[in-house]
Order: C-alpha cells, then sequence, then structure tokens
C-alpha cells in the first residue's frame, strides 16, 4: 500500500468518524415534536436532583402557606406544603422571607449542632417534625456523604427577598395527619400532612 493513498484513507476514515457525530449530535437535537411533561413532583432520597449536593423540589406552590413560623431579624418560613411520597419520605416545600427592614443573616443555629451537618455549610438541616401522638421526632434526612436534604448555600437576606426552601424527612404512619414543624430559632407551627 502507498504511502499517498493510506493518508487519503486515513483522511477519508476521519471525515466518516466526524460526519457520524455531526449526525448524532443533531438526531440529540430532537425532532421539534413537543415531549409530555416530566414529573415535576418533590425529589426522593433515592433519586436526589442535585443544587449544591442536595435535592430541589419543583413542584408548583399553594397561594396561601399551611403554616408561617416566625425568626429574628424579621425572617419569615412560610410552608406551602408538606407531602408524602410513595418512598416514604416527607418534603415540606414554602418559601424564606425577609419580612424585616435590613439584612437578615440566617443564624447559624438553623443547621442544627450535628457535626455531620455543620460541615456542609448553613442549611436547614435543625428543623425536626414533632409527631405528639406517636411521641416521634424526625429529623432531616441526609445523603451518603451526610449532607442534609435540605436548602443550603444561603447566609443572608436583603429586605423584602425570599428564597425557595425545602427539608425531607422520613416519614411518620399513615395515621399521623399532624405534626409540628420545628426550626430552631423560629416559633414552631403545626403542619398538615398531605
Amino acid at each position: 500500500m502507498s504511502e499517498r493513498y493510506a493518508k487519503k484513507t486515513g483522511r477519508g476514515v476521519v471525515a466518516a468518524v466526524a460526519a457520524a457525530g455531526l449526525l448524532l449530535g443533531l438526531a440529540g437535537c430532537g425532532s421539534g415534536e413537543e415531549k409530555p411533561p416530566q414529573d415535576k413532583g418533590a425529589p426522593t432520597a433515592s433519586a436526589p436532583k442535585k443544587n449544591g449536593g442536595n435535592p430541589q423540589p419543583q413542584s408548583e406552590e399553594p397561594s396561601e402557606p399551611i403554616a408561617v413560623l416566625k425568626g429574628q431579624e424579621g425572617l419569615e418560613l412560610a410552608v406551602a406544603s408538606a407531602k408524602r411520597d410513595q418512598g416514604g419520605f416527607i418534603t415540606v416545600s414554602g418559601k424564606l422571607t425577609n419580612a424585616g427592614g435590613d439584612v437578615a443573616v440566617i443564624p447559624a443555629q438553623v443547621g442544627g449542632n450535628e457535626t455531620e451537618i455543620i460541615k456542609h455549610g448553613i442549611s436547614l438541616g435543625g428543623a425536626t417534625l414533632i409527631d405528639s401522638v406517636g411521641k416521634k421526632r424526625y429529623y432531616v434526612l441526609r445523603d451518603t456523604d451526610g449532607r442534609p436534604l435540605t436548602t443550603t448555600g444561603f447566609d443572608s437576606l436583603a429586605p423584602g427577598a425570599s428564597s425557595p426552601v425545602f427539608m425531607q424527612f422520613p416519614a411518620p404512619p399513615a395515621t399521623t395527619t399532624e405534626v409540628s414543624l420545628q426550626l430552631p430559632t423560629f416559633t414552631p407551627a403545626t403542619i398538615k400532612l398531605s
């Protein structure tokens, strides 16, 4: 085989591979057809969505909160929902708002006092659900690296600013319909489970 023939053949192979890659890339772009909407329910611990290592719920929030917890410096946690999922978890979703006139620093205490949670930064890892009927306390779940399955990575809120938040807990028995949500430095509130 001549050197000239080998060079031509080599270029042809490279061109064929490049063309095949281009076709595959274009095929991945889709045909322009609408795809059915994906389930946008709350994530489970077995399939977390990443955002700083934590799952983020994507479901629509109702217009009226089911409870409001009042904190320091004008902070308010408006709980929009507390939903059970099929995996045996409860996801509490809501909005943390600074209703005060100054920048509100998120107190470190909301992360709780467990070393494993604290080492992952500010979070709502100190939250608990209290089942007074079953006489049990449920702590925020953690992933395999010890990160709490809750909103993380915030340190302050400007006046009037809000941030969506969530916390995921093990689910109490199906007979439990109400629990008390407690978050350090905030007033507790009773929430209905759905």
